[in-house]
């Protein structure tokens, strides 16, 4: 695979099923899980296989219509509408959190039409507090409890300790890939690091490892630099697909940062080692995962904002970032009702914001390009007139 990463993880991005498969050919067992709070660390400890669940924009979903409301996010009904055609008979076991009302429904219905897979529901406090993460200490707990009964074995702390160190190893090289996109023009594109990320959660983490530090040594020995253009920081949820990616950059752009639920929300923090290990896995899943399904309180609502979105304004600082484009899910409730007050932080620290609407389909994000283009234009215009 040496000077072949980056392919290699295209491919993975291209077959996501095809590796896991092959490992449950071998005898691993594979549990699915989806959005960023299952702590994919107890799965690895136990010798269990975690295996991010995405759906297929280029998918039209039909038979999911007759089982799920049509007012639930297309991202569910075209999850849903693949476990119906059979694209995911072979796991062995479902994880599915409590991030939103669409993924509560859905845990009902895949338990109930899906019955050879073992499914768990994973239910995440909304509210930071001390009783949350006693609340969530005792989810995990419970958690553990059915991932043993899939494993056949019981956890052992040491096994949990070396799952922690390999996917903060996981992590660190990741954000070091990311940051290669500071650089301007950047050494790897947007769309190449998405699909990278993506490919990640279709791995065993030690062996994205040893792939992530070849990719990252490809890119570096890059003769050929990127072209330099517009500066785009991405927010959104649900993007597995690099399409829309491509139309951004299609249009003379570099998409530099991502604050997406598939790509650095899950992985630009690490997990605690100092200490009790549930405890840290309880912290790191509920501080460090800044999804807009939790509240973030604070003493006003400018402190709020800082709390929610200061972030954002960190990354923007960091990779250079010139505006910012919010892609929001149709229907998806916890981040429509982001985006007012979003773009009133954002334009407040000076970074144009445009925000896009779309439906969990490849034809909806076509439409979008003469309005990208759009903005785009409006954004040059401003640097120059500055």
């Amino acid at each position: 695979m040496a000077g072949n990463n980056l392919a290699h993880a295209v491919e993975i991005y291209r077959y996501r099923d095809k590796r896991v498969k092959e490992l449950k050919a071998q005898g691993k067992k594979i549990i699915g899980y989806f959005c960023c709070y299952p702590p994919v660390e107890l799965m690895t400890a136990l010798d269990l296989v975690p295996y991010r669940i995405i759906g297929d924009i280029r998918e039209p979903i039909s038979r999911a219509d007759s089982h799920i409301e049509s007012n639930i996010c297309s991202f569910v009904r075209n999850c849903f509408e693949l476990a119906l055609e059979g694209r995911y008979d072979f796991l062995d076991g479902v994880i599915i959190p409590h991030t939103c009302d669409a993924f509560e429904r859905l845990y009902d219905i895949w338990r109930y039409y899906q019955k050879s897979t073992a499914t768990h529901f994973l239910n995440v406090p909304h509210i930071i507090h001390q009783g949350s993460y006693s609340f969530f200490h005792a989810e995990l707990l419970r958690l553990i409890r059915s991932l043993e009964g899939l494993a056949g074995k019981k956890l052992q702390t040491e096994d949990l300790v070396g799952a922690v160190r390999v996917h903060n190893e996981n992590r660190v090289l990741l954000r070091s890939l990311y940051r290669l996109r500071v650089p301007d023009p950047p050494l790897i594109s947007g769309s190449e690091a998405i699909k990278v990320a993506i490919a990640a959660t279709a791995l065993p983490a030690a062996e994205c490892n040893e792939m992530l530090r070849g990719i990252i040594s490809e890119v570096n020995d890059r003769k050929e630099p990127l072209p330099s253009g517009i500066r785009v920081l991405l927010y959104g949820g649900q993007i597995d697909d690099a399409a829309f990616v491509d139309i951004i950059e299609n249009c003379g752009a570099n998409v530099v940062m991502d604050d997406l639920c598939t790509t650095a929300r899950w992985f630009w923090r690490e997990v605690e080692l100092d200490g009790d290990l549930i405890n840290n896995l309880c912290r790191h899943y509920l501080d460090n995962i800044m999804c807009p399904r939790t509240l973030r309180q604070g003493t006003n609502h400018i402190s709020e904002l800082e709390n929610r979105f200061g972030y954002l304004n960190k990354y923007a600082s960091e990779f250079n970032a010139t505006c910012a484009i919010a892609h929001t899910m149709r229907l998806c409730d916890t981040f429509e009702f982001d985006v007012p007050d979003l773009e009133d932080y954002l334009t407040k620290q000076g970074l144009p914001f445009f925000n896009l609407e779309v439906e969990y389909k490849l034809s909806s994000m076509e439409q979008l390009r003469t309005r990208i283009e759009a903005f785009l234009e409006s954004v040059a215009e401003k640097a120059v007139q500055s």
